[in-house]
């Protein structure tokens, strides 16, 4: 652990009464899913050691520390991203820290594009596995054995296999997928879009890998979920646009909602 995470956790541990396993991180447009946590404490990240201060509308920056169902959580309205500052572990403090405070499962939900006529706008797609096409990597420069992180099983199939009873319950339906993380802030060009769909891809976006690998790089569990706001550049006359991402998500957000209510409380089934 760095000094500031160890520093975040000690200011965090007396205010948030006892150790959360469970965090989730909200994308752009989804910060209403925090409404649902029961007694909650929030913190603004501004005070929070070493906890990123994000400039993305949409994205309320605060933890939201309280209970879903039997489950204590940590709820991160908003992140930072490697657009924003050119750094690829913009994210690394609040990762370890959740992993200090006890997380041993983390969520990561996002505003995506989807390169395939299939996954329409409006849906939520879970990500299977995930292309970087950044660049970069936000490992780089970790001194640790540790940063030899292998990706294999990077969103757990385990907690996959888990959203999808949990959909099936809900009623909610859902896709899988592979997402390509691009740098941003830009949006992709049509070529460019080509160019991840013949690689494979279904969604692209501009977050969620960096805190998968930074996650797994300290042990937690990953889960992700895309809601798919629009089609990639060049699939549809309309460029795409942050207005429309933060649109779409706020009412798809209501779907996701529901089926992580669901995903939570089974969280303690046996099978």
């Amino acid at each position: 652990m760095t000094a500031t995470a160890e520093q975040a956790a000690a200011y965090l541990e007396p205010l948030i009464g006892g150790p959360v396993d469970l965090a989730v991180v909200l994308g752009t447009g989804l910060g209403g899913f925090a409404e649902a946590v029961v007694d909650p404490v929030v913190i603004p990240y501004a005070d929070i050691p070493g906890f990123p201060h994000g400039n993305v509308s949409g994205h309320a920056g605060r933890l939201v520390v309280g209970r879903l169902d039997s489950r204590r959580v940590a709820v991160l309205q908003g992140r930072a991203h490697y657009y924003e500052t050119g750094d690829p572990a913009v994210m690394r403090t609040p990762i370890e820290t959740l992993r200090r405070i006890g997380v041993s499962t983390l969520v990561l939900t996002n505003a995506a594009g989807s390169l395939t006529r299939d996954i329409q706008p409006g849906q939520l797609c879970i990500i299977a596995d995930h292309i970087n096409m950044s660049g970069t990597n936000p490992l780089i420069g970790d001194r640790e054995d540790g940063r030899f992180v292998p990706m294999n099983d990077a969103y757990s199939q385990r907690l996959r296999k888990r959203l999808k009873r949990a959909a099936a319950t809900a009623g909610v339906r859902v896709h899988e997928g592979i997402y390509c993380w691009m740098s941003g802030p830009s949006f992709e060009t049509p070529a460019e879009i080509k160019m991840v769909r013949m690689l494979g891809a279904d969604l692209v976006g501009m977050s969620t890998v960096p805190e998968t690998i930074l996650a797994r790089r300290f042990g937690i569990d990953v889960l992700a979920v895309s809601i798919v706001t629009n089609y990639g550049a060049g699939l549809e006359v309309q460029a795409p646009s942050h207005t429309e991402t933060k649109e779409v998500a706020a009412t798809a957000g209501i779907a996701l909602r529901r089926l992580l209510l669901s995903f939570v409380k089974g969280l303690d089934d046996v099978s």
